[in-house]
């Protein structure tokens, strides 16, 4: 198995049995999310260099407007997508096998956790990994200490309110807030 058989059966939303050869080979990029990350937060860097270490990390062309200001985490990296002009602030965690798209002009406040793995609730098969995408829209403004779980998409223009965990989808121009996010107004300029 190889890292694009993972990859297609990650988009796919397949879910991945524990300890399959698909497993093992996320293992295995995992370790090397690990050894970039690490380097990424080690030490101080140049912006241009942030950038070719989270290219490193996707394995994607980072574009030149993107901004991350470290820590990052990443627990795979090479399901990430990022648009251009995103600002990641400082202390983000991705958990990116299930994918994690980020469209253009997004902020992303300190310490968002963005998940994309669940576990089966059997107890004979809690290893296995199911998968699911989190997409962010266009100019969305994710606040600080959000937490996103599986599956969730949100809209164009959106606000997630700081220390909300969102659970469901989110629809553009919607400002939620809370646990579970809940839509409390629109957006509007």
């Amino acid at each position: 198995m190889t890292l694009t058989d993972l990859l297609v059966a990650l988009d796919s939303g397949e879910t991945i049995p524990a300890n399959s050869p698909l497993h093992a080979v996320m293992h295995e990029t995992s370790q090397e999310a690990l050894r970039i990350t690490g380097e990424l937060n080690g030490s101080y860097h140049e912006p241009a260099r942030v950038r070719e270490l989270l290219a490193e990390l996707t394995g994607r062309v980072v574009d030149e407007s993107v901004t991350l200001f470290p820590p990052f985490t990443s627990d795979f990296g090479k399901n990430i997508r990022l648009g251009k002009r995103v600002f990641l602030n400082a202390g983000c965690r991705f958990q990116d096998q299930g994918g994690v798209e980020i469209g253009d002009d997004c902020l992303i406040g300190h310490n968002t956790v963005i998940a994309t793995l669940n576990h089966d609730l059997a107890p004979s098969s809690r290893g296995d990994l199911m998968p699911a995408p989190v997409v962010v829209g266009r100019n969305v403004w994710i606040g600080a200490n959000v937490t996103i779980l599986p599956g969730v998409s949100i809209g164009d223009d959106a606000v997630v309110a700081a220390a909300s965990v969102v659970t469901k989808d989110v629809p553009a121009r919607a400002l939620v807030v809370g646990s579970p996010a809940r839509v409390i107004r629109s957006v509007e300029d």
